[in-house]
């Protein structure tokens, strides 16, 4: 199926900020030259891309409405002065990548004559993006248009010279992603160093060349050394950094121009918690702390802890050796020799640690932040490294806070983390079916999750509605990207600032934070703006074709030995919130659960129509098990794993009641 065909100007959601789509890279280059002539009241940023641009709004002072009509006068007032030509550059590359025989396959050519053609044109950086130093080059032979990757890499090496669709790139670090690789180059382009960072901009023009001898690719630059020795005194030492403690803020803003995401704490709320507890602003840097920490204090400093659950304890090495726990969400004054031990998380992920003052740290373009995607900011933390106070402005120290929001566990037996999600911008990019299984099925975080993101993966695979390539565009913090294996991506702090899948769906605001508490086992459901705003139905309980979804079972003697408590669920093709009336549509899909002590009988299947003047039972879901509290864990688990896509049904209803029962 062809791509939808576009309007001369669209204007898609996309988190709280807005995507302006337009027909071409021509179009999209011109919308934004005009925009950021003149941004109007309430743009934050602007981030160009193949066909659009997308604009960081205040919603306070901006809405995508009036943002879409400024970008329509911006492109109607008078053209400015032709833009200053670019810098040339040529580029060596070795030509030993791994996909290049595959690609020449692809396109009917030998190795020798892809080479060739990929060396023999000249490309224009049209925009960056991606991560620092990333330009996305176009021109050079047209036969070179070749899809993405299936399943996204998850390292690509530093300088690797790489295709997807009609465009060329280099890696400017380590990283994933999805494009064909060709080669690699030992040209530096991203050192954090130079006046600007990155070595192209857009409209230097680039060409390739042909080499036989590798040039190396330095992948550390001087602010990423191993060990990191503050230039203040040292208040803390580094016993056991754990599997990984780094420096956070609230992010570095501003630099798209660069290819540079914003970054920033995973859990900004326990961040900023932190420090003011501690009487620091909401900026001050504080330790992300993954899995444990021990640090000896070396002066007297006030912390505090924050975020997931990690069982802080202080030991006391004098006057009397002692150790006592240390409430998180309150502020403590550690003395000189006392060590400070994180354990690995009960619930959630990270864990926020702030001093009194703030920690001492490099800052890269404004932020200290490490930003594992791209390798900004100040290295994670390593045995022996001393920690000094940067000497922030401080208030008194808050109170402690109350009880903070119930984070999950890392146990795929523990009911799913609901997070609600806006959809767009490209939802339409997918089948009906598609939409209906992205919210009605539970996703495993799978081990190949960090700050960059949660690689989800479920049984139903989501299909594309639209097959093509999708021109690369802005993503954020939230994005919900699916790549061609229809597994989901959730975008989190250290994302990359452009990518070629299309976004389904976007987390709300109100969870990005809860994002990036879950662990690596937890399961993920996603909820839709439309299921989050739905008012219940007043006359629900009373409609007459209302049944009970939910009601105890009585032994019978098909129950398993033993088994002397159970439940039983009726999913019907009707919806509780609409009056109970029987629902009318196609089955798209149906999956019944599986396990001990669950038993199933359908009532339809997939490609059945529903048009009856009664509610049509979809699927009957029994549960048993020898004491209650299994019973109801065992209800809980195989409702989570029913679908039911295409039609109305009481399935949300089922697994709300579920989770109000005692157990």
């Amino acid at each position: 199926m062809a791509a939808p065909a576009t309007h001369p100007l669209r204007c898609l959601p996309l988190g709280e900020g807005a995507l302006i789509e337009v027909a071409d890279l021509a179009a999209a280059r011109a919308h934004y030259t005009a925009l950021a002539a003149a941004p109007p009241r309430g743009v934050r940023e602007l981030i160009p891309a193949a066909r659009t641009v997308f604009a960081r709004l205040d919603p306070a002072l901006i809405t995508r409405d009036a943002f879409a009509a400024a970008c329509r006068e911006a492109l109607a007032a008078p053209a400015s002065a032709a833009p200053t030509p670019g810098t040339r550059h040529t580029l060596d590359v070795i030509y030993d990548g791994e996909d290049l025989d595959p690609v020449a396959r692809l396109l009917g050519l030998s190795r020798e004559a892809l080479i060739d053609a990929h060396t023999g044109g000249e490309y224009t950086v049209a925009f960056m993006g991606f991560a620092p130093g990333f330009g996305y080059l176009v021109g050079g032979d047209p036969r070179l248009n070749v899809p993405r990757r299936d399943t996204p890499r998850t390292r690509i090496p530093a300088g690797a010279v790489a295709l997807a669709g009609t465009m060329s790139a280099v890696y400017p670090q380590v990283s994933p992603g999805g494009w064909q690789i060709l080669g690699t180059t030992g040209a530096p382009l991203w050192e954090p160093d130079r006046e600007r960072a990155a070595l192209l901009a857009p409209g230097d023009t680039v060409r390739f060349r042909a080499v036989r001898e590798r040039a190396g690719v330095s992948t550390e630059s001087a602010q990423n050394a191993s060990t990191f020795v503050p230039a203040v005194p040292a208040v803390f030492d580094v016993h056991d950094p754990g599997l990984l403690t780094t420096f956070q803020d609230l992010g570095r803003s501003g630099h798209a121009s660069q290819g540079v995401a914003p970054s920033g704490a995973a859990d900004r709320a326990a961040h900023r918690l932190a420090n003011r507890l501690v009487g620091n602003p909401p900026d001050a840097v504080t330790l992300e702390v993954t899995s444990k920490l021990t640090l000896e204090a070396l002066d007297h400093v006030t912390i505090a802890v924050t975020g997931a659950e990690t069982e802080p304890r202080v030991r006391r090495p004098r006057p009397v050796r002692d150790t006592f726990a240390l409430p998180q969400r309150a502020a403590l004054t550690l003395e000189p020799g006392d060590l400070l031990d994180l354990s690995a998380p009960r619930t959630g992920v990270r864990a926020y640690l702030a001093a009194r003052g703030g920690f001492a740290a490099p800052r890269v373009l404004g932020s200290a932040s490490r930003d594992l995607l791209s390798g900004l900011g100040p290295p994670p933390l390593a045995a022996g490294d001393e920690l000094g106070l940067a000497g922030c402005e401080v208030t008194a120290p808050s109170r402690a806070a109350t009880p903070g929001p119930t984070l999950p566990e890392g146990n795929p037996a523990s009911a799913p983390v609901t997070l609600d999600v806006t959809w767009g911008p490209r939802d339409d990019y997918f089948t009906p079916a598609s939409r209906e299984v992205f919210t009605s099925q539970s996703y495993t975080v799978t081990a190949q999750s960090n700050r960059a993101g949660l690689r989800l993966e479920a049984p139903h695979a989501l299909d594309r509605a639209v097959t093509g390539e999708l021109p690369s565009e802005a993503t954020l913090r939230g994005a919900v990207q699916v790549p061609p294996s229809g597994q989901p991506i959730v975008f989190l702090a250290d994302h990359p600032l452009t990518g070629g899948y299309p976004v389904i769906a976007c987390i709300a605001a109100h969870h990005l934070d809860l994002a990036g508490q879950i662990p690596v086992g937890a399961r993920v459901r996603f909820r839709a703006d439309a299921e989050q705003t739905a008012p219940p139905h007043p006359d629900a309980e009373t409609a007459p074709h209302a049944r009970p979804v939910l009601e105890p079972a009585q032994p019978d003697a098909d129950w398993s030995l033993g088994h002397r408590h159970g439940w039983r669920a009726r999913i019907t093709a009707q919806a509780l919130d609409s009056g109970a009336a029987p629902t009318v549509g196609r089955v798209l899909a149906l999956h019944a659960p599986g396990g001990p002590g669950v038993r199933t009988a359908l009532g339809a299947r997939a490609g059945d129509i529903i048009n009856a003047a009664a509610p049509v039972t979809l699927i009957e879901v029994l549960v048993t098990a020898a004491d209650a509290a299994t019973a109801v864990r065992r209800l809980r688990r195989a409702l989570d794993e029913v679908v039911v896509a295409g039609v109305g049904s009481t399935l949300a209803d089922a697994r709300e009641q579920a989770a109000a029962l005692p157990h």
